[in-house]
């Protein structure tokens, strides 16, 4: 049996697009200039997740093995927005039936709740042409909690009009299954995104699909 669901809720990095690559040589674009060491791509993905500054902060820390000043945080945060927005789709991807599965969904409502910026956000769904899919946006900077915080999601669903229980949240991370769970919605983890079965398990979350497309096997939109 299939769960009929209304709204479908989104992360961005690591569950739509495969954004590692163009993230990390943003990052180490960062320390070189600032003259620390690059770190490898599977370092940085660990450090994907909680907004800009946080993923800034932790690159600085291993980069160093020390603890950054704020001010170091803040300029760092600045170049590597700079750094990225110029190379947004170098090597970024979606994910293998990303595609095919939103349009199979198009009769439920979307919504996207993802850490990165806002504008960000948004112009990586207009790169990939996803951008008419869905009917909310919510970055790490549009509301003053981001995920885990069920704050975002819980503005999507009002702005969707959407019950909790006919909602659910698709995501890679702890932070995805958190939030989803203090909102009271069903969550499905990928674990074919940048964190992995095992922290999905960890954080307690009801369904985790390997492929993109199996959203299709555990869930559909009205009148499918």
């Amino acid at each position: 049996m299939t769960r009929l669901i209304r709204l479908f809720l989104f992360d961005l990095d690591g569950t739509l697009v495969d954004s590692r690559e163009d993230i990390a040589r943003a990052v180490n674009a960062v320390l070189m200039k600032v003259g620390r060491n690059p770190l490898s791509m599977a370092t940085v993905q660990q450090f994907v997740g909680d907004g800009v500054e946080a993923l800034v902060e932790r690159a600085l820390r291993a980069s160093a093995d020390r603890e950054p000043e704020a001010g170091q945080v803040r300029a760092g945060v600045e170049l590597m927005i700079q750094e990225y927005e110029r190379h947004l789709f170098d090597a970024s991807c979606l994910y293998p039936g990303v595609r095919q599965t939103l349009d199979a969904l198009h009769r439920a409502k979307m919504g996207l709740i993802s850490n990165k910026l806002e504008a960000l956000a948004r112009r990586v769904l207009q790169g990939f042409h996803l951008a008419h899919h869905f009917s909310v946006v919510m970055g790490g900077d549009s509301l003053p909690q981001r995920k885990p915080d069920p704050a975002p999601l819980r503005a999507a669903m009002t702005r969707c009009d959407a019950q909790p229980w006919e909602t659910v949240m698709v995501g890679d991370s702890r932070n995805d299954v958190l939030a989803g769970k203090a909102a009271g919605v069903t969550t499905c983890g990928f674990a074919g995104g940048f964190r992995g079965r095992e922290e999905l398990q960890a954080a307690g979350s009801d369904i985790i699909i390997d492929n993109f497309s199996d959203l299709l096997r555990h869930f559909s939109p009205p009148g499918a």
